[in-house]
């Protein structure tokens, strides 16, 4: 864990190419919003709506950002890797970071993602019977606890 520390100014553009990349590859087939996803969605506006307040984002940077994690209060609101990099274990460490350090008791994911949710399922985040619209979508988020 010692990879990993508080996301600063000079983080900001690989966060939201990371953000971005994820998006596009793993969102974009159930959405396909192509103004959403490849109009709205830059790395320079993403920049703008970040760039006054990092304090929640925490990144795994072993001399590069390979991926980051929003941690806000006990809930974790984003994590994404590098999709080149799955499977080397950063996902891990960086829920592994927030689920000890801020002791993490629950996320929302995207019902279709049962990759992700099997992912937190081995973490100990169970879902719990909640689910909300993505807003603007007809697709349900479900909330998983531990």
């Amino acid at each position: 864990m010692n990879n990993i520390r508080t996301a600063v100014n000079e983080d900001l553009c690989r966060i939201c190419e990371i953000e971005i990349f994820n998006y596009r590859l793993y969102f974009y087939p159930i959405f396909k919003s192509d103004e959403f996803y490849f109009a709205d969605l830059q790395v320079t506006s993403l920049m703008k709506k970040y760039e006054n307040d990092l304090s929640d984002f925490h990144v795994y940077d072993d001399g590069a950002i390979k991926g980051f994690i929003e941690i806000r209060d006990d809930e974790v609101i984003k994590l994404f890797v590098e999709p080149v990099l799955h499977d080397r274990k950063i996902g891990s460490a960086l829920l592994e970071y927030a689920i000890n350090k801020f002791d993490v008791k629950k996320l929302w994911a995207l019902e279709k993602n049962k990759k992700a949710i099997a992912f937190y399922e081995r973490f100990g985040f169970k879902p719990s019977g909640e689910r909300k619209r993505e807003e603007g979508t007809d697709e349900d988020l479900v909330l998983l606890v531990r």
